[in-house]
């Protein structure tokens, strides 16, 4: 098997607080944040009125939504599809003007997302198909209503002829497929590969967590001070919709084309606790927590001394807490020689299956600015977390 090394060349994300790269970082470093009091929640009876829902009315790509009949169907779909045409013209490949192109065998697409396209199937499928109003639906239904639709699109505008595919693991989907998507190009079996992660704006599809309590409903009318990661303020998570998607190449093809080399995906692993020792579908075990961070570290050749930044998945719940806690066992580091760290959530909210792959983005933001954004609301912090980590490792200013 090949042991290629694996870079990302380009970027793309529709999110609450940009589309694009440059308006999402002038947001990230501003510590602008992109929640909201959504009128709809309310009206569906939820006690979190408050949510991060990005704008694309007036994104510069909206044609290509028009041109493959996509304006009315899920927004989990369409922020896929204008953040991936983004990641690869971000990446200096050109998005070809026809299908007559062979196609391309060496390049393909991994997009998840945690829930599905539920506003499609509660806005158009059950309707219509209860109205016996099938005619409606159209025969392009289907295409856009299965989970590796995102996916399958990006593979028909842009030719892409490797694996195309679909994952789901919860808030963990979006990181899975980058690292699934590096792994195939690590072992020579694909040059570039579109990865990210989706999820669209639907009440239907937030119901579950505010049923569950675990979102905040403390903060209806303070919506830019609702997520608060880190702090003893936190109180529930927000959610969030938009998408992010990183092009992923061998180190060899992007120094071959001269692309932009960003980062370099260097460590990797992914595992699961088996819901055991503590752990449940919905609460981390912190031994596979450990592990998982742990493994990642061995993988990638460094030392735990070597990290000085970490994103966090902090997403302003009880369980930031054990975070800190895991984090600071795998690593073996407290107060201040703990690296720093931030939540993008406080700015976006909680985009579930797209969360990995934009934080991974604003990660690789960071690195390129050599500048570690604000955790903006995180302060006073939690005193548990305050007895693990100084609280100058969680910046509150760029």
């Amino acid at each position: 098997m090949k042991n290629n090394r694996v870079v990302i060349t380009g970027m793309g994300i529709v999110s609450p607080i940009g589309n694009g790269m440059s308006s999402f970082e002038n947001a990230l470093f501003a510590g602008y944040t992109g929640t909201r009091y959504i009128q709809e929640l309310k009206n569906y009876g939820f006690s979190c009125q408050v949510a991060g829902v990005p704008n694309i009315s007036d994104h510069p790509k909206l044609d290509f939504l028009k041109k493959y009949g996509l304006l009315k169907t899920s927004l989990l779909l369409q922020y896929a599809v204008l953040a991936g045409l983004d990641a690869w013209e971000n990446a200096k490949l050109s998005i070809p003007e026809n299908h007559e192109q062979p196609a391309d065998f060496d390049n393909g697409c991994i997009i998840g997302a945690g829930i599905g396209p539920l506003d499609l199937v509660v806005d158009n499928l059950i309707p219509n198909t209860n109205k016996v109003k099938k005619r409606k639906l159209r025969s392009t239904i289907v295409e856009q209503s299965m989970l590796n639709a995102p996916s399958a699109h990006l593979s028909m505008i842009l030719g892409l002829g490797n694996q195309v595919s679909f994952n789901s693991a919860a808030c963990a989907t979006g990181t899975e497929a980058i690292i699934t998507a590096a792994e195939r190009i690590a072992t020579g079996k694909a040059k570039r590969m579109l990865a990210g992660g989706t999820e669209s704006y639907s009440p239907h599809g937030w119901i579950g967590f505010d049923v569950m309590r675990v979102l905040n409903r403390n903060m209806n009318d303070n919506p830019e001070k609702a997520s608060c990661p880190l702090s003893e303020n936190a109180a529930g998570f927000i959610p969030g919709a938009g998408a992010g998607v990183l092009l992923l190449e061998s180190l060899e093809s992007a120094l071959e084309r001269n692309a932009p080399i960003l980062a370099e995906i260097s460590g990797t692993h992914i595992n699961s606790g088996g819901q055991r020792n503590g752990g449940t579908m919905t609460a981390p075990s912190s031994e596979a927590v450990i592990k998982c961070v742990q493994e990642s570290i061995k993988d990638a050749e460094i030392q735990a001394s070597d990290i000085d930044y970490i994103n966090g998945h902090l997403s302003s719940t009880m369980a930031d807490v054990l975070e800190i806690q895991n984090l600071s066992k795998a690593l073996n580091r407290y107060g201040k020689d703990f690296p720093y760290i931030n939540s993008l959530k406080a700015q976006t909210g909680h985009c579930i299956g797209a969360g990995g792959a934009i934080e991974t983005i604003a990660s690789v933001l960071q690195i390129q600015s050599q500048k570690v954004a604000a955790s903006i609301n995180s302060k006073a912090l939690h005193p548990e977390i305050a007895k693990l980590i100084d609280e100058k490792c969680v910046p509150d200013k760029p």
